[in-house]
């Protein structure tokens, strides 16, 4: 059954749940409800039904919320806000001819509601695991019990099964991890619409490891994100083959050039080769700290962060010139990079598992399963192979073709609306951000494109300030961001936020504040 949502009014919100909103639903809730199947209006009828006492846990509820410092912002706050409403007992069965029977003796007819049931099949893992090992099943519930879900299924995993959990007397989860939704090029995927993009079909023409690392990069574990065919090619080009790409190409090509292909003996560091090597043996823990906290973008980013200092380390030592006059720094400098190339090897495992083998290939090492292995360095001697590039980039024409099959089957928006009501701006969330790049639009004498740093992300803005700033004057600038629009187009060019600015175009600009910093 779908209908309009009682709470924001979006219509299509299902008799279960709200996509637009978050919020649960019951199908009584529903505005101008109609039926899926047959499209007329569903008639209410009394019915007997059996209520799981949900009421009864409102405090142990909010005290395991609360308490848990695990659980993601993004849970807890949906959780709570169902607390302060206060919780209502849970129906948890419906007059239907299939699903699981209700096992009681009067209740025929009565099937128990998915979420009562399915839930079990958590337990049920459990269970299999125990005849699989002999040992009780709650040696396997007691030891790290977490979920990994969306963000619609949020109410059913903070709210109803703990309680499930409380009125059986089980350990609770260690965190509920709950992802945001993905949008894509702007607009809600839809499969009836094509609008999607099919892994099947991405693999036939890119490898799947960089479809994995833009999600990554992109992960929408704490709002919801958008995937562009221009971004996905910009963070590709930009930081795996420029960055990590680039790093190893060159470490491996030096090494086989200048010393016969073996990772040279190195000599006496100075200050900034013992900084690198520092740097390179924290590597492993920082990445593996974060991973363990779920923090799989932040991970990722801090692998990016050590590739670029190391892209840095290598221009700045010029070992093409000093190997003709400083031998001992050229080998210093091409030791401590091939010991890089070995801890990204050993830290880009989980993330690009298929890419990551060539690395290991080309360092004739077997891939290295013990994370504690990654900070610890070859030794001087150890034979190379022949570099080929492992992240090639990813041309223009590639992914306007992509675009093109995609946008055969829905029209492009091209505008954008830019006013909200009074009632709206107090859920904007406004941010500090740095412009880092800056760009007219072609066949626009008003639009700039720039990049800009947010702190936990950088997002493509189109803003119409050309007439006021050049690109020169209007880089490096703090400026106030509102980042939670709706992704747009404007001149085919996707802008995922606003800046702020007066009605003359001057920018409001917060130079003392830091990058990231909420506005309120």
């Amino acid at each position: 059954m779908e209908g309009t949502c009682p709470f924001c009014e979006t219509e299509g919100a299902r008799g279960d749940h709200c996509e637009s909103c978050g919020r649960h639903l019951e199908p009584t809730q529903l505005l101008e409800p109609k039926c899926q199947i047959c499209g007329e209006t569903p008639e209410i009828r009394e019915s007997k039904q059996y209520f799981f006492k949900l009421s009864h846990f409102q405090d142990q509820l909010q005290e395991w919320i609360e308490g848990n410092h695990e659980l993601p912002p993004n849970v807890r706050n949906y959780a709570l806000q169902w607390l302060k409403e206060g919780l209502k007992d849970w129906i948890l069965t419906r007059d239907m001819e299939w699903g699981i029977p209700v096992p009681l003796e009067g209740a025929e007819g009565k099937i128990i509601y998915v979420w009562g049931e399915a839930f079990l099949g958590y337990i049920s893992s459990a269970a299999q695991w125990s005849e699989k090992t002999g040992k009780p099943w709650e040696d396997y519930w007691n030891d790290r019990p977490l979920h990994f879900i969306g963000k619609d299924i949020i109410y059913h995993h903070s709210i109803f099964w703990p309680a499930l959990l409380m009125a059986y007397g089980c350990k609770l989860p260690y965190t509920v991890i709950a992802g945001e939704y993905l949008s894509l090029e702007g607009s809600k995927m839809s499969t009836s619409k094509n609008w999607v993009i099919w892994v099947s079909d991405f693999i036939k023409n890119f490898d799947s490891d960089i479809l994995r690392y833009y999600l990554v990069a992109n992960a929408p574990l704490s709002k919801d994100t958008d995937f562009s065919w221009e971004d996905f090619q910009r963070r590709v080009n930009d930081e795996l083959a420029d960055v990590i790409g680039n790093f190893l190409h060159r470490s491996f090509t030096f090494t086989n050039r200048f010393f016969d292909g073996k990772i040279p003996e190195p000599g006496e560091f100075d200050e900034y080769d013992r900084k690198f090597e520092t740097k390179i043996k924290a590597l492993p823990k920082l990445v593996g700290g974060l991973i363990e906290e779920f923090k799989f973008r932040e991970g990722m980013m801090e692998i990016i962060k050590l590739s670029k200092y190391g892209n840095k380390y290598f221009n700045d030592k010029e070992p093409w010139k000093a190997v003709k006059t400083d031998k001992a720094g050229a080998a210093n400098c091409i030791y401590l990079a091939n010991q890089l190339a070995k801890t990204l090897a050993v830290t880009l495992l989980p993330y690009l598992p298929v890419k990551t083998l060539e690395i290991f290939k080309t360092l004739k090492i077997d891939p290295v399963l013990n994370w504690d292995d990654g900070a610890k360095f070859m030794e001087e001697g150890h034979e190379i192979a022949e570099p080929k590039p492992i992240f090639l980039k990813i041309e223009d024409d590639v992914i306007n073709a992509q675009k093109e099959l995609l946008y055969e089957n829905l029209k492009e928006e091209e505008t954008m609306k830019e006013e909200v009501t009074i009632d709206t701006f107090a859920s904007m969330d406004l941010r500090v951000g740095q412009v880092l790049e800056a760009e007219n639009v072609k066949k626009s004498d008003n639009l700039l494109k720039l990049m800009v740093d947010i702190g936990e992300n950088q997002i493509q803005v189109v803003a119409g300030v050309a007439k006021k700033y050049t690109p020169e004057e209007i880089k490096g600038r703090k400026v106030i961001v509102l980042t939670n629009l709706p992704p747009a187009k404007l001149f085919g060019i996707k802008s995922e936020g606003m800046l702020l600015a007066t009605d003359n175009m001057s920018l409001l600009t917060v130079e003392d504040a830091d990058v990231g910093e909420q506005i309120k």
